[in-house]
């Protein structure tokens, strides 16, 4: 029998026009977004369907929006695949989507993550703008040559590290916006195939981030934390937790450390889990899952 893990998407995965399909197929995920909207005190459904894209783009907004929207896919799934979700075996998510995880494994209630989630995106789109900061992702290089890099091209008072370890030959460095632009050039002349300035709101995963911790140890202290019914898998160490004060203290620490992304879903494959669903808008973990296991069966749940 197939051990199955359901992952869940990050930031950037956010489209103008996203959930409106969810809601046309299912009053469960319609109420979602009508529940996040008295929960956030916005209209949350209509910037995900009708945007503009600067206003979902923005890091406050586009936190909601895929959490919001990776839990109505999942209704869907609920209604289409019960014995699925009801067999799933562990869970996982790209940075923010480690909430939604959270919430999927019984941790977090959907309206105390929505309350974690929003001021997650306020404080670190505040920390970004304290600073000029960005993040660059680099292919086509192993995570030594650019760790190298960034101690190459970090000049003194800047932050220049690893961000996302995301899969072979695709790392994201994250830092000082000047250090980001040198080693953009730098890796290309090092050998990699390509690199790619991100649109993002500042330098997450690291510590550019830090005065986004103690807002997000404030909130995460309102919530209320249980022990995960199945196996879930932190991005700060690709290990399982089951502690409740542990998860929080990893949650609040996970926005100024790298995210291991690699490293989980080889844990999770080492775990034995042969078959994964991607539940959420867009398609980059099936990509990345393609570099690291290319055979595992894999599906998306969009919408």
């Amino acid at each position: 029998m197939a051990k199955t893990a359901f992952l869940f998407p990050g930031q950037g995965a956010q489209k103008v026009g996203m959930g409106k399909e969810l809601v046309a197929q299912s009053q469960a995920a319609s109420a979602l977004f009508d529940q996040a909207n008295q929960i956030l005190g916005y209209d949350l459904k209509t910037i995900c369907f009708e945007g503009p894209a600067d206003t979902l783009n923005a890091t406050n907004y586009s936190q909601p929006a895929i959490f919001v929207h990776s839990l109505a896919a999942l209704e869907v799934l609920k209604e289409q695949q019960p014995d699925v979700v009801e067999n799933c075996s562990a869970t996982a998510g790209l940075s923010l989507g480690e909430y939604t995880a959270l919430v999927f494994a019984g941790v977090m209630t959907f309206e105390d993550a929505l309350k974690v989630v929003q001021q997650r995106g306020l404080a670190m789109q505040a920390a970004a703008e304290q600073a000029e900061s960005g993040m660059v992702s680099i292919l086509g290089l192993e995570v030594a040559q650019v760790e190298q890099l960034c101690d190459d091209c970090r000049e003194e008072g800047e932050v220049l590290q690893l961000a996302n370890l995301l899969c072979p030959g695709n790392l994201v460095v994250s830092g000082s916006q000047s250090a980001c632009d040198r080693i953009a050039e730098a890796a290309l002349e090092a050998g990699a195939m390509r690199t790619i300035p991100l649109t993002v709101a500042g330098a997450f995963h690291t510590s550019i981030m830090q005065s986004a911790v103690e807002k997000l140890e404030a909130a995460l202290g309102e919530a209320t934390i249980s022990s995960p019914k199945i196996d879930l898998i932190s991005n700060v160490d690709a290990d399982t937790h089951t502690d409740p004060e542990e998860i929080r203290e990893l949650l609040a620490k996970q926005v100024v450390s790298p995210v291991l992304w690699e490293d989980t879903i080889r844990r999770l494959l080492a775990d034995g889990c042969d078959h994964f669903f991607e539940i959420g808008p867009g398609g980059v973990l099936r990509g990345l899952m393609k570099r690291i296991a290319r055979k595992t069966p894999f599906e998306n749940v969009t919408g």
